[in-house]
């Protein structure tokens, strides 16, 4: 054996020794992780989307039936080119994607005026009330985004449209226009309103971070206050506000409960409202186009923006948390603006929800009188006369079935992201500046780029039939549990970075050497220290998940309903004040899960973002 030893060339012995640093690398606990983490990352996001192309260029079983020459399953380029060209790529891509466009440039804009503006005011001047607003400035994005959509139709729905007046006509005695009533501009106003919390969140933490001797050291050198805001506190906190627009874009590019509320009625449609009528025409190939378009648009905007803004430049603070110690002060205007800040506040969320409540009473829709209020909507028994014989509300197992699906998709996938999320933040930090730290960052922000709708088109195109060891779940509720669980990876994973960052190595290292597994050290050090991030990222997925409409509106069936989709399901039937009870009921749920599960160690809506 020494002799073979010896006689070994340079070349084995280097193979050999490589082998081993291979081997020891491979056995590492963050290497084994982040390797399963790829496995399951690349069957949930990597194969539906090769899934997804694959469809788009294919001829399908519904193709072989009505045009000459196709069968299924040979490649054709015949969708990708009704889609894009011509009259039909005009009426079903080209003008949904300008609408889609309009509508995500919109809310960006006007959820970083309010966001920003409302961060300003309690971080860098002297506001009372800054406890308030803060608590205030979080709760619109717990509702759903289409709950003031409902409100708005509530409100100035008017009959050139939508049958019965709401009660602005009903008070006024005038029709509301239809631009007020419908289209993109009560769309924006609706999305913006439900999303400016993201910026609000960023623009705070960015502001609170920046030393105040920075903006000290350009008014002593003459600088006005514009100035320093435009040269110093305005490129300090630009990468905060690009995370805003990042988060906010994607959303409401694939948004889907506004505007079919406030854009189907006039067709105003947009990408997602399109996808679904391709869908819903048995045109899947055609509708799987409009979701890679939508995919490729989302991914080149979002790209585009990090590199004009995010990548050219990088600014620091040079004092470390340097909270500013004179704010500007308001004077006179103080109590003035803290009381235009908690009216602004309480009018998105009283107002919308008084609307809604008053409206569930309503026996006949357009009639605000009190002689028309009754109890028929929430407790009346199945009537030929109203809702179809339907019972009300909450007489209704099919409401009540909704209600538990809802809860357990909201429950069961926070808990599987959540732990995720922590799972995913230990391999990717304790591997940090490795190339498979960094590939498990990047596929695991993938769906963050995806809007909701296209990655539920995603889904359908991998789960619609068998395919070879993957089974057929459409229609199943663990569909529904997958789909969300990709979706909400991004949150999770950026959730349990930011909690990891915070454990020091050297706690595990003095375990490791003391003798723990690696199951030991995860148990008694680096879960009891990453909790928080835990359950903030439990917070965040129970809450999105309960109110997600854009993701699963493709993916349910009469058995897999959802209060979010059944919602919908009533809104498109003409049973308003059905959708508006169950819209509460919803929000209800959603506010004592939020109340309950933040009870947990120091969990926040805050930290589940990553901040």
């Amino acid at each position: 054996m020494t002799n073979l030893a010896i006689t070994q060339s340079p070349f084995s012995q280097r193979f050999a020794a490589s082998l081993r640093r291979f081997g020891r690398w491979l056995t590492r606990p963050q290497v084994i992780l982040a390797l399963i983490m790829l496995v399951v990352m690349f069957y949930m996001v990597i194969i539906p989307l090769y899934k997804l192309l694959e469809t788009t260029v294919t001829w399908q079983l519904v193709d072989a039936s009505r045009i000459d020459g196709a069968v299924e399953g040979e490649l054709t380029l015949y969708h990708w080119t009704r889609m894009l060209t011509g009259i039909f790529g005009k009426i079903y891509t080209y003008t949904p994607l300008q609408h889609s466009m309009t509508i995500a440039i919109g809310t960006v804009l006007l959820a970083l005026f309010i966001g920003g503006s409302l961060a300003w005011l309690v971080v860098r001047t002297d506001m009372p009330g800054r406890k308030l607003i803060n608590q205030l400035a979080v709760l619109p994005y717990i509702m759903p985004s289409w709950t003031l959509a409902q409100a708005w139709l509530v409100l100035f729905k008017n009959r050139t449209q939508g049958g019965a007046p709401g009660l602005f006509e009903y008070i006024v005695g005038q029709s509301p226009p239809d631009w007020l009533s419908y289209g993109p501009v009560p769309i924006i106003i609706c999305v913006a309103l439900h999303y400016y919390t993201f910026f609000f969140l960023f623009v705070s933490a960015a502001l609170m971070s920046i030393d105040s001797n920075l903006e000290e050291a350009g008014e002593l050198m003459g600088a006005n206050r514009w100035r320093i805001l435009r040269k110093i506190t305005l490129p300090l906190v630009l990468p905060a506000m690009l995370s805003g627009v990042i988060m906010t874009f994607s959303k409401a590019l694939g948004t889907f409960g506004t505007p079919n509320i406030l854009g189907s009625p006039i067709k105003y449609y947009v990408m997602s409202t399109m996808m679904r009528g391709s869908l819903a025409a048995g045109d899947k190939a055609d509708s799987f186009v409009l979701a890679i378009v939508l995919i490729m648009f989302s991914i080149v905007t979002i790209s585009l923006n990090q590199k004009l803004v995010g990548t050219r430049k990088s600014y620091e603070t040079i004092g470390g948390r340097g909270f500013v110690s004179t704010p500007s002060k308001l004077r006179n205007w103080k109590n003035i603006l803290l009381a235009m800040v908690v009216v602004f506040q309480l009018a998105v969320l009283l107002i919308p929800m008084g609307l809604l409540i008053y409206d569930t009473f309503l026996l006949r829709s357009g009639d605000f009188s009190f002689d028309n209020l009754t109890l028929q909507n929430w407790i009346g028994q199945p009537n030929p006369k109203y809702n179809d014989s339907e019972p009300g509300v909450l007489l209704n197992p099919r409401i009540w079935k909704a209600a538990w699906n809802s809860i357990r998709l909201a429950l069961i996938t926070a808990v599987f992201t959540a732990l995720l999320g922590v799972l995913l933040g230990y391999a990717i930090v304790k591997g940090r500046g490795t190339r498979l730290s960094k590939l498990v960052e990047q596929v695991a922000y993938l769906p963050y780029v995806i809007p909701g709708i296209a990655l539920g088109a995603v889904y359908i195109a991998m789960f619609s039939k068998q395919i070879g060891p993957l089974p057929s779940l459409y229609g199943t509720f663990a569909l529904l549990v997958i789909v969300s669980i990709a979706d909400k990876l991004p949150y999770s994973s950026r959730s349990g970075v930011s909690a990891m960052m915070q454990v020091g190595r050297e706690l595990e290292e003095a375990a490791q050497i003391a003798g723990a597994n690696v199951w030991q050290r995860f148990r008694r050090i680096i879960f009891p220290l990453t909790s928080a991030g835990f359950v903030s990222g439990l917070l965040l997925t129970f809450i999105t998940v309960m109110r997600e409409l854009s993701l699963i509106i493709l993916l349910v069936t009469r058995e897999t309903q959802v209060l979010a989709s059944q919602t919908m399901r009533y809104i498109e039937a003409g049973r308003d004040q059905m959708a508006n009870i169950v819209v509460i009921l919803l929000i209800l749920i959603t506010v004592t899960g939020n109340l309950i599960i933040g009870r947990f160690r120091g969990g926040s809506l805050k930290k589940g973002l990553g901040m």
